[in-house]
């Protein structure tokens, strides 16, 4: 027994200082694991952390976490599909949709489903979020104003995002750009252009946030949820959304998906984990812990922070992509990236 509760807490360490890919979970009645992009635990006191204790308290069931980039806990997923060792999985569109259509997550609808917008019958939203850039404050006086502005030289070397394909965030990006500037061609014109900015690719978003409060960087991407859950520990970092060549500021909902792994050595205790998660309570504080949004219908934030989350986003229009045909042309996207950043 000791033995296996050492592993465990291995496993739950390991996974914290970025090095899961080196630890194999371990399998037990008492035990769920997680795999997730990362956001939702970043910090002393956050939510999957508060959610995790408050979990075991009541079930007795140890969660062992495993983090990574979006794409990277569905490429591990994938990996492991005829040795499963993950039971429920969070990431980002349109990862989640990849995992879906490629047998990974199998059908699971917890108690509550009728109270969340937007779920299939394989997954479905854990936390609303949205796409955002970051900009370093105390170096800069103001947020760049439009995505041109990006392109000036004093940000050479300055400016960093997340690789498209491989971080939720980074994929957003590129999306988002083609949306703002109306199509494709132009999209990735702007993308070939910025690339003289670059500094290169990173497999990781959460990682940029600290350059960015460091001064290393001046500009990188991330989503609101994660950048204003770090704003305490990085004070110098704040969120914009850059307007395209028509002037508007636009971003679109990004939500941290949930499911229920196919072939799950502990499927029932990966129900009971999703169950919880999704539940009016674990969802009520959403906002005021994680600076998310709830993905129940039922639960309306009235703290602090739902304040500020509503506040950032005031002027900025929000468009809606559809993710099965994203997914599609996920390939070809990637594809025409790398030919136009020379990545």
């Amino acid at each position: 027994m000791k033995s296996r509760n050492l592993t465990i807490a291995m496993t739950f360490a390991a996974a914290l200082l970025g090095s899961s890919a080196l630890v194999a979970p371990a399998f037990a009645d008492g035990v769920v694991t997680i795999y997730s992009a990362d956001g939702l635990h970043d910090g002393n006191g956050s939510w999957y952390e508060t959610e995790f204790a408050a979990f075991t308290k009541a079930t007795g069931i140890t969660v062992q976490y495993i983090e990574g980039g979006s794409g990277g806990v569905v490429e591990r997923v994938a990996k492991e599909k005829s040795n499963p060792q993950a039971d429920v999985l969070v990431t980002l569109p349109p990862f989640i949709q990849r995992a879906a259509a490629d047998g990974l997550l199998q059908d699971y609808k917890p108690e509550g489903s009728d109270q969340i917008d937007g779920g299939t019958d394989k997954y479905r939203p854990l936390v609303n979020n949205y796409m955002n850039f970051i900009y370093n404050s105390a170096v800069l006086s103001e947020a760049p104003k439009s995505y041109d502005d990006l392109l000036d030289p004093k940000f050479k070397g300055k400016i960093q995002y997340s690789t498209p394909g491989q971080a939720g965030d980074g994929t957003a990006v590129m999306l988002q750009i083609i949306h703002a500037f109306g199509g494709e061609d132009a999209g990735f014109g702007f993308m070939k252009k910025l690339q003289d900015n670059n500094v290169g690719p990173s497999a990781s978003t959460g990682k940029l946030t600290a350059l960015v409060n460091k001064g290393e960087l001046h500009v990188a991407n991330g989503d609101l949820q994660m950048n204003m859950s770090q704003m305490a520990d990085n004070p110098n970092i704040k969120v914009f959304w850059p307007a395209g060549p028509d002037g508007t500021r636009s971003t679109f909902a990004l939500p941290y998906e949930i499911g229920l792994v196919t072939g799950a050595p502990n499927s029932d205790n990966g129900k009971k984990l999703i169950a919880f998660l999704l539940s009016k309570e674990a969802q009520s504080t959403v906002s005021s812990v994680a600076l998310g949004l709830p993905a129940r219908k039922d639960v309306k934030p009235d703290d602090a922070n739902f304040g500020k989350l509503q506040d950032a986003m005031k002027g900025v229009t929000v468009w809606a992509p559809n993710w099965d045909d994203a997914l599609t042309k996920l390939p070809d996207y990637v594809k025409k990236w790398n030919e136009a950043t020379g990545s």
